[in-house]
């Protein structure tokens, strides 16, 4: 586990006084603007990024109040300061320092009554340098080989059903793929229409219980790739909206936490193996190129993503945006963790087996097997896929990487916050597609 408890100071200041700040003992860093009209909050430096030790500042403005209200939190669980920032004519400024690597998140709040009118910023201190919050289980491998192993001793028996793509220069098709304990893989595939073969993407889903349209696979398809997009669930993909919400209401209430005490019952096997699955047919297929094979995927379809580029040796690369379940154990050593919050679904059941099952879901520790180039996005003030989490995923990957910080993104995609993890995969997909290396940017 990791024990570190690092000594933390704070500075608050009015904007005219900065100059006569003494320095702080750690550095806070910077990761969004105003989410609401009330306060805005200017970094000093727009990357979000520090080294330990280093003084980082926001300029604050809250025109007609003031003060604003600031609450700073390491890893967004313990309460670093909470105070009041000064105003001078609307304007002031906070500043603060982080020793040790972490995370930061700052509530601002011009009008602490209105609950609504909240700005978040966060930000990083030698994010590079955050360790998991435990170490890999010591049969994590033994276990996800033995369930490979039980899981290619069932035939796949894919079955094909042809379909309409809607554009003549695809050709499309769902299919389904039988599974462990029965279930199946339900799925849709695209290519282009003309022969040959092709580079292969795998997309995965985020969380909840919905269909899945036609439009994940034929536009890649049309710019060139063969397809295949999956459901996490054993559902048909293509049933009315009402069938998914009585399924979400019903048996798949609170899926997460179905079977979460055994590593042997959790909901999360038969996704991930359905991942793998669904890998070895794309790959199995005598249209892929037998090159270039990406998958991608968001929130729960980032860590369906690491999980497969961990365990499948066909992945060439592998493309995630604000990927869920990293770092399960966060809590362990101070953190905030992030969906599926396994330790929060322990009502009635052994937390301690809980837990530990989680282990064998965390994305971090299939991360540590991934040595294909991976683009890892993440939000500094995204308190779903925590960004303590992700970093902790990203740093065990071992092969080329590139991470793309978004200093203001919260888990969706608010305000066009996540921009930049749009530009960066559409620059990947685009050299991929054509059998170019990853684009991986530098440090």
């Amino acid at each position: 586990m990791n024990t570190c408890s690092p000594t933390f100071t704070a500075h608050v200041l009015p904007y005219r006084a900065f100059a006569r700040a003494v320095a702080c003992s750690f550095s806070l860093l910077w990761a969004g603007t105003a989410s609401t009209q009330e306060v805005t909050a200017t970094p000093r430096n727009a990357s979000g990024i520090y080294a330990t030790g280093e003084k980082i500042a926001w300029d604050i403005a809250a025109p007609g109040a003031t003060n604003v209200r600031a609450v700073v939190k390491l890893f967004d669980t313990k309460v670093l300061w909470e105070g009041d920032v000064k105003l001078d004519a609307g304007s002031g400024r906070l500043e603060t320092s982080l020793a040790e690597p972490g995370t930061v998140l700052v509530t601002l709040t011009a009008k602490p009554q209105d609950k609504r009118a909240k700005t978040l910023v966060g930000a990083a201190a030698a994010p590079f340098k955050i360790p998991p919050s435990a170490p890999r289980p010591a049969d994590f491998d033994a276990f996800w080989q033995a369930k490979i192993q039980a899981l290619q001793a069932i035939p796949a028996n894919p079955a094909l059903t042809p379909g309409d793509s809607g554009d003549p220069a695809v050709e499309y098709v769902k299919l389904t793929l039988d599974n462990i304990k029965g279930t199946r893989v339900y799925g849709q595939l695209a290519r282009p229409k003309r022969a040959g073969k092709f580079p292969a993407l795998l997309i995965v889903q985020w969380a909840g219980v919905y269909g899945l349209p036609k439009g994940n696979v034929v536009n890649p398809a049309k710019n060139g790739w063969l397809a295949l997009n999956i459901m996490a669930h054993d559902l048909p993909l293509d049933q009315p909206d009402d069938f998914y919400k009585q399924a979400s209401a019903t048996t798949l209430n609170n899926y997460t936490s179905i079977g979460n005490d055994d590593r042997e019952t959790s909901y999360f096997l038969r996704m991930l193996l359905g991942c793998y699955r669904a890998a070895d047919y794309l790959t199995g297929r005598p249209d892929w190129d037998g090159r270039v094979f990406a998958v991608t995927g968001t929130s729960q379809g980032g860590l369906q993503g690491l999980a497969t580029a961990g365990l499948h040796p066909k992945v060439t690369a592998v493309l995630v945006c604000v990927p869920a379940g990293c770092d399960t154990t966060a809590p362990w050593a101070g953190r905030s963790v992030g969906w599926p919050y396994w330790y929060r679904s322990t009502q009635g059941k052994d937390e301690k087996k809980v837990m530990e099952t989680s282990r064998y879901f965390d994305a971090v520790n299939f991360a540590a097997h991934i040595r294909c180039p991976s683009l890892v996005a993440l939000g500094l003030i995204d308190q779903t896929s925590c960004p303590a989490g992700v970093f902790a995923a990203f740093n065990q990957i071992q092969g080329p990487k590139e991470a793309v910080v978004m200093i203001n993104s919260p888990h969706q995609n608010k305000n066009n916050s996540q921009a930049e993890w749009g530009r960066r995969s559409q620059a990947w997909l685009n050299a991929l597609v054509k059998g170019g290396p990853a684009p991986v940017a530098k440090p």
